[in-house]
């Protein structure tokens, strides 16, 4: 759970390291000052020489996000503890009595926090519970005064914790409106691009063959249905006029297809479905019928199958059918008509596509979605 590198956590393992640093020094003076009323004073200078040289040691291996670990963490908890349980011989019980601070005194509290930024509050909650318990054990009697420091590093490893787990997730949300800002600057760029070219295209189109008849006049009445939605599409909506959460009837949207060669057979009921569900679905049969205009001569049956938590579309048509290996051939030629338009819409609606295909015998697609989007 640690952040990456230059992430918001940074900060607070570098106060850990000044902060066992700090307290280090403590310990030290506190050697000094009472060396001479120890049981064992020199095992006390070598103690206190371990913790110098842990303390360096954690600096340098918590600096570093790839050893933010378990091995580090749990070798810094064992190296505490195994101090803290030696101020009894160390120290002297009779010292202890007489009000002697324990070796580790605040230095003791550096895997706590550790712990407590690397996982949170209750990472940090286990480490000073650990702790506390050592250095109680220390003890040949446990007054009001054990207790104060037992709760005084509860906190510090609760509020540690929460606030290490509040800085990952202002970073994740900065993370998040960064990317979002470069997706909106992209599309902006690409708005920019189509605006300038295909959408100018388009209304020249529809504009030159409005009155023209036959199927002249149909081109320039679908160049301008493909403009008017390009410019929504890129504007930010897929539909105009309500919320990708209002349900539209499929049965209308699909009726548009509906001609002399295309059989349109749907439900005697409303095929209710989110906006942008049955967007992208009617925008996948279309993509279907187009291709069957193209290498089935454009006679197609489309089918309207309302199963209750799903919608099936199936598209038939009598064509040559597709030949083994052809979708991928496409594909890899860079013809993404069934894989993108048809099979990438149905599939980021949560549904899966069915193609049913044999030489000379035509070809059924079938389109299921769910009902709500996944």
């Amino acid at each position: 759970m640690s952040s990456p590198p230059g992430g918001f956590e940074v900060p607070l393992w570098r106060a850990l390291a000044v902060f066992r640093v700090a307290s280090l020094g403590y310990v030290c003076v506190l050697s000094v000052r009472d060396a001479d009323r120890y049981a064992h004073p020199y095992a006390a200078g070598v103690l206190v020489l371990v913790m110098i040289a842990w303390t360096t040691a954690t600096a340098v291996g918590y600096a570093r996000p790839a050893w933010r670990r378990w091995p580090l963490l749990l070798a810094d908890l064992g190296v505490v503890v195994a101090i803290v349980l030696s101020t009894p011989w160390v120290v002297g019980r009779t010292a202890l009595a007489h009000g002697v601070p324990t070796l580790g005194v605040a230095w003791m509290a550096g895997p706590v926090l550790a712990w407590a930024v690397s996982g949170g509050r209750r990472r940090g909650t286990v480490a000073a519970l650990v702790v506390a318990g050592a250095d109680l054990a220390t003890r040949e009697r446990i007054g009001q005064s054990s207790f104060t420091g037992v709760i005084l590093m509860l906190l510090a490893g609760v509020v540690v914790g929460h606030v290490a787990r509040l800085a990952v997730a202002a970073e994740e949300r900065l993370q998040r409106a960064v990317e979002l800002e470069a997706a909106t600057r992209e599309r902006e760029r690409l708005a920019r691009d189509i605006h300038d070219s295909v959408l100018q295209v388009l209304a020249l189109v529809q504009r030159r063959g409005a009155d023209l008849p036959g199927e002249a006049g149909d081109l320039a009445r679908l160049a301008g249905e493909q403009e008017a939605a390009l410019r929504a599409l890129i504007a930010g909506t897929t539909t105009p006029g309500g919320s990708d959460a209002d349900a539209v009837d499929l049965r209308s949207l699909l009726g548009r297809y509906a001609s002399s060669v295309v059989s349109l057979s749907a439900p005697a009921t409303p095929v209710s479905l989110p906006r942008q569900v049955a967007g992208e679905l009617a925008a996948a049969t279309g993509a279907a019928l187009d291709n069957v205009g193209r290498h089935a001569g454009g006679r197609a049956w489309v089918l309207i199958e309302d199963e209750g938590t799903t919608v099936t579309v199936s598209i038939r048509d009598e064509g040559p059918g597709i030949p083994d290996g052809r979708l991928t051939e496409a594909a890899e030629q860079g013809r993404l008509g069934v894989s993108q338009s048809i099979r990438g819409r149905v599939t980021d609606l949560g549904g899966t596509v069915r193609i049913i295909s044999a030489p000379e015998a035509g070809t059924e697609i079938e389109l299921t979605v769910p009902r709500s989007r996944r």
